[in-house]
C-alpha cells in the first residue's frame, strides 16, 4: 500500500494538475475504444435489480443548512441527465460523460466539498452522494465496476452507518470518474430519482436476477502513522448467492485506506457497527 499522507500542493500545482486531467480525460473518451451508453427510456424496465436510497440531509456541526439545500438543487440537475440510462451489452457507463460539466450557467448552485481534506463550497458541488448511490447499487448487480475512486479522506466517526466505510466512490469533474460496463447478454436501466427527503437510486432489467449480492467488509482497523495522523482500512467483498440462499461465491471488490478526520480511538468514536446488506 502506498503509504497515506497529507499532501501540501500550492494553488498553481492543484489548477495545472486538474487542466491537464481534464484533458486527458477528454481525450480518453474519444480515443479510448470504448462505447459509451447514450440511450435513455423513463419507462421502468420490469425487474428491480438492487434499489437504495439515503437521506439528503444530515445534522452536520458547521456545515450551513442553506448548502445541502444547495447540494439537492445540483443533485436534481444531475439525475436529469443519468436518470432512465440504458446500458446495453457490451456498452460503459461514464458519470462525468454524461452529466457533463456542472456550471452555473446550467443552473448548479454553491454547495458543500470536502477539498483536501478541508470543508470547502464551489458551484455544482455535492455530487458525491449520487455516484455513491449508483456505486453501491451496482456493486449489487452483474454489472462491472471498471472506474472507481475511493475517498481519500473519514470525515465523521460513524453514526448509524448501515453499510461499511468505503462502500463509495468519489466524484470530480471530468478526471475522477466513474464507470460501469454491461457484459452481461442483457440490457440494465438506471433510475434515480429524489422521493421526500431522501435520494434513491434502482438498477432494473428486462429479465428477473437470478441471484442475490451481499456486501461485506474484512480486515477492519485504524493504523497510528509516525506523522501523528491516523488511517483507516478495510476490504470489501461480496457474497454471490442463488435466490434460495446458496453461497454460489465470494468476490473481492476493492481494499480502502483513508486518513481519519477524528480521533477513532475516543471513547465516543469507538462503536462500530459491521453491516449485512
Amino acid at each position: 500500500m502506498q503509504q497515506l499522507q497529507p499532501k501540501r500542493r500550492s494553488a498553481l500545482r492543484i489548477f495545472a494538475g486538474t487542466h491537464v486531467y481534464t484533458i486527458k480525460r477528454r481525450l480518453a473518451w474519444l480515443f479510448d475504444g470504448k462505447r459509451y451508453g447514450s440511450k435513455q427510456n423513463i419507462a421502468p424496465l420490469p425487474y428491480v435489480v438492487h434499489t437504495h436510497r439515503t437521506p439528503l440531509y444530515r445534522k452536520l456541526r458547521d456545515v450551513d443548512m442553506e448548502m445541502q439545500q444547495n447540494k439537492v438543487t445540483n443533485l436534481n440537475l444531475a439525475i436529469q441527465r443519468l436518470n432512465g440510462s440504458v446500458l446495453s451489452p457490451g456498452e460503459v457507463l461514464s458519470y462525468w460523460k454524461k452529466i457533463g460539466r456542472p456550471t452555473k450557467r446550467k443552473g448548479y448552485v454553491e454547495s458543500m466539498v470536502l477539498h483536501y481534506g478541508k470543508v470547502t463550497s464551489g458551484i455544482g458541488e455535492g455530487l458525491c452522494q449520487l455516484s455513491n448511490l449508483i456505486y453501491w447499487i451496482t456493486l449489487h448487480s452483474p454489472l462491472t465496476v471498471t472506474e472507481r475512486y475511493r475517498h481519500s479522506y473519514d470525515v465523521f466517526p460513524d453514526s448509524k452507518r448501515d453499510q461499511p466505510f468505503g462502500s463509495g466512490a468519489t466524484c470530480s469533474h471530468n478526471y475522477l470518474d466513474l464507470q460501469i460496463t454491461n457484459n452481461t447478454d442483457h440490457d440494465y436501466q438506471l433510475l434515480l430519482y429524489i422521493e421526500g427527503d431522501e435520494l434513491v437510486g434502482e438498477w432494473r432489467s428486462a429479465t428477473p436476477p437470478v441471484v442475490h449480492y451481499k456486501i461485506y467488509e474484512e480486515n477492519h482497523h485504524f493504523t497510528k502513522e509516525w506523522w501523528g495522523g491516523t488511517i483507516r482500512h478495510n476490504q470489501i467483498f461480496r457474497e454471490v448467492n442463488s435466490l434460495d440462499g446458496i453461497l454460489l461465491r465470494n468476490e473481492f471488490i476493492t481494499e480502502n485506506h483513508a486518513l481519519t478526520m477524528y480521533d477513532p480511538f475516543l471513547p465516543e468514536n469507538t462503536a462500530y457497527k459491521k453491516s449485512d446488506s
